[in-house]
């Protein structure tokens, strides 16, 4: 099943007719989608979230084959979470142009696979709107928010859980993901994430790998110590087959360092200042309500900095 643009667009126009006030766009500052995602610390999961959705060849192959930016996947990277914050923080017509911006890069994106990976053949035909590859991106995404805000925050109320994932069907209708497709709430979510991330689907192959070893490598020298903990750390927050298929490394000692990384983060959250943990998309989006210049300079000035610390060509 394919996302085709005129039931995209269409999708698009009941969304906006559901908008209560186009001014906090699609979801708005009660909603538990600011509420989730607007901590930096999310962060964290970003590379586990990025080599789960390579995992699935489709992905790999398509940004292999068609992305520019295939030796570049922190700046790929970098500019998805623009993309989903566009979405998520934006107005209205910011949400709805990023959405737009995004089906219109995967519209005709197709290609054949390389290699026998998982349940694919060798010349087995891909697209990047296909519905399946599109709700198993978007499951990464939304899982992975999880994942980490328990990690660090302890558990989540299912109720809770529940409510994000109702409001995450909207964030996945944006980026195409058809709404039959989805499943209807938190529990059914949750086992087709697991059935899914030990099905033939999901297989790491040789362009995943490839892409994997760019996302934790730099031209700059001071920044690959950097890199390599946020390797070791997405190496222990992936599933362990998946962590293998990568060939990631995972001993005794990386264990020991991956434990301790958590337990100091969990120690430290509690402290830091409040504008320090927010994005500067949530900022931004907050100031716009409140009728306030919205650019948050100081915010983005910093996560600039940290993008051409690890990669300038980003």
């Amino acid at each position: 099943m394919k996302s085709d643009p005129q039931t995209f667009e269409a999708t698009l126009s009941e969304l906006s007719r559901r908008c209560r006030d186009p001014r906090e766009g699609l979801f708005g500052p009660r909603s538990l989608s600011w509420e989730l995602g607007r901590e930096a610390f999310v962060f964290l999961g970003g590379g586990r979230a990025a080599l789960l959705q390579t995992a699935h060849p489709f992905v790999a192959h398509a940004i292999d084959q068609h992305s520019k930016t295939k030796t570049d996947p922190l700046g790929r990277f970098h500019r998805t979470f623009e993309a989903v914050y566009g979405i998520v923080f934006g107005d209205l017509q910011q949400a709805l142009r990023m959405a737009r911006a995004v089906h219109h890069i995967h519209d005709g994106i197709q290609g054949l696979i390389r290699e026998d990976v998982g349940r694919f053949r060798r010349n087995d035909a891909y697209m990047a709107l296909d519905a399946e590859a599109l709700l198993w991106v978007h499951a990464t995404l939304i899982e992975t928010v999880v994942y980490v805000h328990e990690l660090l925050r302890g558990p989540m109320p299912e109720w809770k859980k529940d409510a994000y994932y109702q409001e995450s069907k909207v964030f996945a209708r944006c980026f195409g993901v058809p709404a039959e497709v989805l499943p209807r709430d938190w529990e059914a979510f949750a086992n087709y994430f697991d059935h899914a991330l030990h099905s033939s689907m999901i297989a790491v192959g040789d362009p995943a790998r490839e892409i994997a070893s760019f996302l934790f490598s730099s031209p700059r020298p001071a920044a690959r110590a950097t890199l390599r903990h946020y390797e070791l750390v997405t190496a222990g927050l992936l599933p362990p087959h998946v962590r293998e298929g990568y060939g990631l490394r995972f001993n005794l000692a990386d264990r020991a360092a991956f434990h301790a990384t958590i337990a100091a983060l969990r120690r430290a959250l509690p402290h830091v200042p409040e504008r320090l943990r927010m994005v500067p998309a949530y900022v931004e989006a907050k100031r716009r309500i409140e009728g306030r210049p919205p650019v948050d300079r100081a915010g983005r000035r910093v996560e600039q900095m940290l993008l051409d610390f690890v990669n300038p060509a980003s």
